[in-house]
This record gives structure tokens, C-alpha cells and sequence, in this order.
């Protein structure tokens, strides 16, 4: 693709997020979300190829299905209101289509079908965007629509996120996949949370954003697509080697790096609020997350690839990738756990 397309259909995504964000009218917040889902399309086709034009196709198909929904919703509440403001929805029957248009939106279960197909279809990079950048905008209507939404409804498509995000990637070989299910039970998390403190699912979302964008770039350096390719790694870069096993521990929850510190706070939070059982449920299905990085982990670092490396010279190029922010995202993705008394006041 070239430079200056390039530029242009990457500042209609980011301004289409920033529209929905700075929004309080309901139309606007609609034109954002079509101007985001329009944009983003030729980036997914970045590669040219049938998989890649399959997956934009599912994406495209989801995305305006969620859209059709949130219009929809959108015209029933101004229909009983008189009004286009983004408040509190009075109507439980509005408020419950437009939490099901943005679930649908964001891939959460019982709409995450479409996730892992179409991360698996498309670059590395493109998956980046589609992973991080594009919850942004969803999850903030959430965090405007918290106090009017159906906790029931909130709770169960979370328990069904994170446990579909858990099982899922069980038995993947395939990185992107992988990442996706995971994304599927971040998400989960971070919904479980949004009725009873939002605060804490945009500290969620930063924490999950800074990790996967490092997981993203480390894999996109080392040119790693599946485990196989990740398992041959330390052979060439044996400290990016390193990293991808703390960055994934990290993604995992693991304390004391920083992925452990949502869903510490998280686990508190329910637990004041007694929601024991759901907070012990969401807990336990972490473990199956865990359990598959810690697989990744152990085939990319503990175990040796059969030849070694015994020549003097270089036997690869350079990487010539793009990796600016690497070393600070790398910081942040392991190291912010004893700030955690701080975080909540940031946000």
C-alpha cells in the first residue's frame, strides 16, 4: 500500500475512534463507529490474498450487523425520549440491544466467532490494529452506558467470555489465534467489571493494550506466525526469546508482572460487592490461559532446538522491522505491579 493512502486511511480510523470518544450525540457516535469499521477494512488487505479478503469480508459482516443493531437502538430510545443524547437508557429493551451490538462489536461471547478467523486471516500488524485500537471505541459507549446496563446480561456473556477465551485456545498452534482467544477473555474481564466499577475496566483495557501491542511487536521482530517458527527463536535471538516469555506470562496474569494487577483489582472488586462465586468461576478459567502460555512459553524457551548455532558468522540478516516502542512497552507490560495503589487515581 502506499505512503500517502496509507496515512489516509490511518487517520479515518483514529478519528473515527476519537469522534466516538468525544462524543455525546447518539448519531455521532454512530458515524464514528462506520467510519472506524470503512477505514479499517483496507488494512486488513494489506497482503492480498483469498484468506485475507475472507476475513475482512467476516469482519465487514459482523461489524455492520452490529451496527444495524445499534441504529436500531439508537431510533427506539430516541423514539421514547425525544432525544439523541448518550445518557442513561430508561428502556431495558434499548439498553439490552445496544450492549448486544457492541458485545457483537467487541467479539465477546456469545458473538466471538468471527474473532479468531479473522485475526488468523490477515499481517501481524493488522491484527495489532484489530486487537487493541478497535476496543477502544466500543468500550467507551460501555463505560457511558454502565449505570443503565443489565448486570445479568453483563455477567453472563463475561463468564462465557472467559471461559470460550480459555478453552479456545487450548489446542491452537497458531499464534494469532491464540491472541485472539485470548483477547475474547480479556474482554470478558473487563465487562465483568463495568457495572460495578468502569474506572477499573479502562485500567483493564490500558494494562491489555500495552501488553498486546509488546506481544504483537516481539512476534512481528522475530517473524513468528506459529509455535513451531516461535520454538526456533532462540536460535537467533536468544533475548527476544526471553522477553515473548515474559510479555506471555504477563498477558497470563501471573504475578508480580502487570497483567496480574487487573485481575487482582477486578477480583477485589466483585468480592466487595459479593459476587464471590463469580469472582472464584472467573479465577479458576484464568488458569486455562495461563496453562497455554505457559505451553508457549516452554516451547519457545526451556525446550532446544535440535541444531545449535556453532558458526562464528551471521548466518541471518538483521531484522529491518519497525520496533520504536518496544523497549518502554516491554517495561510496562512486566514491571508496573508496585504502582498498583496508584493506578486507580489515574484514571
Amino acid at each position: 500500500m502506499k505512503p500517502p493512502i496509507l496515512t489516509i486511511i490511518m487517520f479515518t480510523i483514529i478519528s473515527g475512534t476519537i469522534m466516538v470518544l468525544m462524543s455525546s450525540h447518539w448519531l455521532t457516535i454512530w458515524i464514528g463507529f462506520e467510519m472506524n469499521m470503512l477505514a479499517i477494512i483496507p488494512i486488513l488487505m494489506k497482503k492480498f490474498s483469498p484468506r485475507a479478503i475472507e476475513a475482512a469480508t467476516k469482519y465487514f459482516l459482523t461489524q455492520a450487523t452490529a451496527s444495524m443493531l445499534l441504529m436500531l437502538g439508537i431510533i427506539m430510545n430516541l423514539l421514547l425520549t425525544g432525544q439523541w443524547t448518550a445518557l442513561n437508557i430508561l428502556n431495558p429493551i434499548v439498553s439490552n440491544m445496544m450492549t448486544v451490538a457492541l458485545s457483537m462489536k467487541l467479539g465477546l461471547s456469545p458473538f466471538h466467532f468471527w474473532v479468531p478467523e479473522v485475526t488468523q486471516g490477515i499481517p501481524l500488524m493488522s491484527g495489532m490494529i484489530l486487537l487493541t485500537w478497535q476496543k477502544i471505541a466500543p468500550l467507551s459507549v460501555l463505560y457511558q452506558m454502565a449505570p443503565s446496563m443489565n448486570t445479568h446480561l453483563l455477567m453472563i456473556m463475561a463468564f462465557m467470555s472467559v471461559l470460550i477465551g480459555g478453552w479456545g485456545g487450548l489446542n491452537q498452534t497458531q499464534l494469532r489465534k491464540i491472541l485472539a482467544y485470548s483477547s475474547i477473555a480479556h474482554m470478558g474481564w473487563m465487562i465483568a467489571v463495568t457495572t460495578y466499577n468502569p474506572t477499573l475496566m479502562l485500567l483493564n483495557l490500558t494494562i491489555y493494550i500495552m501488553m498486546t501491542l509488546g506481544t504483537f511487536m516481539l512476534f512481528t521482530f522475530s517473524s513468528s506466525t506459529t509455535t513451531l517458527s516461535l520454538s526456533l527463536t532462540w536460535n537467533k535471538l536468544p533475548l527476544i526469546t526471553s522477553l515473548i516469555l515474559i510479555i506471555m506470562l504477563s498477558l497470563g496474569g501471573l504475578p508480580p508482572l502487570s497483567g496480574f494487577m487487573p485481575k487482582w483489582m477486578i477480583i477485589h472488586e466483585l468480592t466487595k460487592n459479593n459476587m464471590i462465586t463469580a469472582a472464584m468461576f472467573m479465577t479458576i478459567t484464568a488458569l486455562l490461559n495461563l496453562y497455554f502460555y505457559m505451553r508457549l512459553t516452554y516451547a519457545t524457551a526451556l525446550t532446544l532446538f535440535p541444531s545449535t548455532n556453532n558458526m562464528k558468522m551471521k548466518w541471518q540478516f538483521e531484522s529491518t522491522k519497525y520496533t520504536t516502542l518496544l523497549p518502554p512497552l516491554i517495561v510496562m507490560s512486566t514491571m508496573l505491579l508496585p504502582l498498583t495503589p496508584m493506578m486507580p487515581t489515574l484514571f
